[in-house]
Parts: structure tokens; sequence; C-alpha cells
């Protein structure tokens, strides 16, 4: 699979895979870039695209707040994401038209002090894509946005460790599938974790802060 890779005057860091859906084709492509801007998101390789599907990300656990394990994930997470996204957008904005599909995580409901970086960087993916929606309506930009929300997937992200309610990769795609042929604007997948995320939204941050939650 192919990888797009972006180096910046601090650091050189991965944000992908990447997908664009060509116009003609209909086919869903990986897509590998070089470049620091990105503009046209690769859309030029095919002639076109109606979809952008961003499936970026890292996160580790990280008690110990090691400095460079929380920069390296915001990195990623956060400036990989924002390069990728508003190169399809401004792709679209020109175009009038178009779909831009990201996976996030359901980490960004609640601060998980396990994965400080992650959990943060998550909930800014999730802010950002509301930004960008609200964006588009104010420019009356035909532009649709798909936040899929995933809970454990059985990845090699998840690779070490024991993992509650972990999901096979195969049936993720299914739901995935579905929630962008349907663009969904927001897909928690599957229906246990919607519950979690249901009551986790309940929970008062007094109480939340005392959780000791730890995966």
């Amino acid at each position: 699979m192919l990888r797009a890779s972006f180096s910046s005057s601090r650091a050189n860091f991965m944000v992908a895979p990447v997908f664009i859906r060509s116009s003609t084709s209909k086919m869903l492509f990986p897509l590998k870039l070089k470049s620091t801007g990105a503009s046209s998101c690769g859309a030029s390789y095919l002639g076109g695209m109606d979809l952008f599907f961003l499936s970026s990300g890292v996160g580790f656990q990280n008690r110990n707040l090691e400095p460079e394990i929380e920069l390296n994930t915001a990195r990623t997470n956060v400036e990989g994401f924002i390069r990728m996204v508003t190169a399809a957008f401004d792709y679209f904005k020109k175009t009038k038209n178009g779909h831009i599909a990201v996976i996030s995580s359901i980490a960004g409901t609640k601060g998980l002090g396990v994965a400080p970086a992650y959990s943060a960087t998550k909930r800014f993916q999730n802010t950002y894509i509301d930004a960008l929606a609200q964006l588009a309506r104010m420019q009356h930009l035909n532009i649709r946005f798909t936040d899929i929300r995933p809970g454990f997937v059985a990845t090699d992200l998840l690779r070490n460790g024991k993992y509650p309610m972990l999901m096979h990769a195969d049936k993720v795609a299914e739901y995935i599938v579905r929630a962008l042929k349907h663009k969904k604007r927001v897909k928690v997948i599957d229906g246990r974790y919607r519950l979690l995320v249901f009551f986790w939204r309940m929970i008062p941050r007094w109480l939340w802060e005392r959780l000791p939650i730890k995966n």
C-alpha cells in the first residue's frame, strides 16, 4: 500500500494511507505524494476526483509524557491531517462539488489519561471537520463531509496489548463503505461503541477525571 509522505523544517513524518476516487472510473486509488503543499492532493494524477478519503494516524500510550512521543503524534494527527484535508478542500472549492471523508476515532470523545496526545489530536480532527463543514456552507460549496469514528480495530496499531471490544478490520471496512455510500456526516463504529460514546458524554468532568481508564 502506498503512503503519503511529507517533510517539514522540523521533522519527516508520514500521513497515510490516502485514497482518492477518480471522477471517471469511480475506483479508489492509493496515492503517494512528495510535497509539503500537495495543493491538488493528487487529483491531477487521475484526471479529477469526487471523493477524498484520509485514513491516517498514529497513537501511543504515554503515561510518562515523553515529549517526542506527544510531538510526533501531533505532527501526524494534526499537521499532516491539516495539510491533506485543506488540499482536498481547496480542490473541491474550485470544482464546487466533492466529498471529504476521514477516519478519526471515538478517542476524541474525552481526554484519555493514558494517551493524552492521541485523544487530544482525534478531538482536534473531529472539530476541524466540523469547522470545514460550516465553512463550506458559508461559502455555498457543495462539499460533503464524513467523520468516521471507530473503536478498537485489530490493526498493526494495536498489535501490542489487549483491548476490549476489538473489531475485525474487514467488518469495519464494510461499515466504512456504507457510511461513504450514504454520505453519513458522523459514523461511530460499531453499535457497542455508539452506546459507549453515548454514556461517555453523560459523565461529568469531575467524575471522568477520577476514572482509572487504562485503555
